[in-house]
């Protein structure tokens, strides 16, 4: 008998494995977690820019800027002919 297939190496390399699946799932559910909490507004039109997603931003002033974003900078965003602050964004939606 293969001393590497004893009965009860097998059930502990099975359990061994099983909890070790579940401590990556859980590490890797923990990085998604928190690379959404540490997003900034500047990040998401970044990787708005990058899908060529339609987006409607509302202003500070009150102004509503709706279109794909053609470049962002690092305290402004340019949507077709309009360039905003980013710190003058209040509300930001995605279409």
């Amino acid at each position: 008998m293969d001393p590497l297939r004893h009965p009860d190496l097998v059930e502990l390399t099975h359990r061994l494995r099983t909890r070790y699946e579940q401590v990556v799932q859980a590490e890797q559910d923990a990085a998604v977690v928190m690379r959404q909490r540490r997003l900034t507004l500047r990040d998401l039109l970044i990787e708005a820019e990058d899908r060529g997603d339609r987006i409607r931003l509302t202003t500070s002033s009150g102004a509503t800027i709706e279109g794909t974003p053609r470049a962002v900078g690092l305290d402004h965003v340019a949507i077709g002919t309009s360039i905003v602050a980013i710190f003058h964004i209040e509300i930001a939606e995605w279409s």
